[in-house]
């Protein structure tokens, strides 16, 4: 209902941008830096710059959550229809997280589809996948999507030392 003004049925595949991430930390640790946006000013300074951060909103459904990313003046935006819940912001981007393992990236040019998989208590595949709607004009922001990756594998992979240390004590 949310993205029924997309042109879903005109994305096609993009092998090209699409690839393969291992992470050296446990998948629900990266699920976990996925729904934290507020690392995003920290850890991600392209990102943060294209985003107008004061805006980033949280919407939570059952089994899922959508995080919108509006776009600072300038950067690339959806530009929803008079009626839409969105109608008159500068949608970036719509992320959808589905529980437990899937993400749903919409950008203006397509979708990234992340799907998590465990490899092992500290290893996980995270499997990127590229779709470009027909008529977008515009590139996928590979670039930027892999740069954002890695940063976020650094603090993943960086949390995870950090409970397996002797100094960490599991919660509850």
């Amino acid at each position: 209902e949310r993205l029924s003004w997309l042109p879903l049925n005109t994305l096609t595949y993009d092998p090209e941008n699409s690839r393969d991430y291992f992470v050296q930390a446990h998948w629900a640790l990266y699920c976990d830096n996925y729904l934290e946006g507020f690392h995003i000013p920290f850890v991600h300074p392209v990102l943060n710059q294209a985003l107008d951060f004061s805006r980033y909103a949280y919407e939570l459904f059952p089994y899922c959550n959508l995080q919108l990313g509006i776009a600072d003046e300038g950067q690339p935006c959806f530009d929803p229809p008079a009626g839409h819940p969105d109608a008159g912001k500068r949608v970036f981007a719509y992320y959808f997280w589905l529980f437990p393992n899937l993400m749903f990236n919409f950008y203006p040019w397509g979708l990234s589809l992340n799907v998590v998989e465990p490899l092992a208590p500290d290893r996980t595949l995270v499997r990127f996948r590229t779709y470009r709607f027909a008529d977008a004009g515009l590139q996928p922001a590979e670039a930027q999507l892999h740069q954002t990756e890695l940063e976020d594998e650094a603090v993943v992979e960086s949390v995870q030392k950090g409970i397996r240390s002797r100094h960490y004590d599991r919660g509850r």
